[in-house]
């Protein structure tokens, strides 16, 4: 009996039919392909994109020169250089992140016991030389003050999960 119904399929030519249906059925279906510039796809809160340093709500930085970042970084991206001010607190002279160096491990992120250090939900950022993926404190302040919205949103939706 299976032997018959093979040479029946075979002669009717079952498989190229049932891939036509196939993708008569698909050809139908909405699209899922995003037209990137112009649309763009949810990211998750966990995201890890561009490195921001951040302020605290009366514009200090929240950067305490602990130092623990560039302790745990994996392919050494980050140097600090800090000082003592006048009323004994420690900040940072020089954040630098050599962005060429860093594999986005997050490891940063997780060690900060401030929040000072984060990878905000920017992807887009490419540079037509290698000196402009050097960030300096500045650039990273910038970034900061740029997506502090983001970041915070992204900070307290994961908050649950630490």
């Amino acid at each position: 009996m299976s032997s018959i119904k093979r040479a029946v399929g075979a002669f009717l030519l079952w498989e190229i039919v049932q891939g036509l249906f196939l993708t008569l059925r698909v050809m139908f279906r909405p699209k899922v392909t995003l037209n990137y510039p112009y649309e763009k796809g949810p990211l998750s809160p966990r995201f890890r994109g561009e490195h921001a340093l951040r302020r605290y709500p009366n514009g200090e930085e929240r950067c305490i020169a602990c130092k623990l970042c560039e302790a745990v970084c994996p392919a050494q991206a980050i140097t600090i250089e800090a000082e003592e001010r006048a009323d004994g607190s420690r900040r940072t002279t020089r954040y630098d992140i050599d962005m060429t160096k860093c594999i986005y491990c997050g490891y940063c992120q997780e060690a900060c016991p401030v929040d000072a250090i984060v990878e905000g939900p920017n992807f887009e950022y490419a540079t037509e030389t290698r000196e402009e993926l050097f960030y300096n404190k500045e650039k990273l302040l910038g970034n900061g003050d740029r997506w502090e919205v983001e970041i915070a949103t992204n900070i307290a939706l994961d908050a649950p999960y630490r």
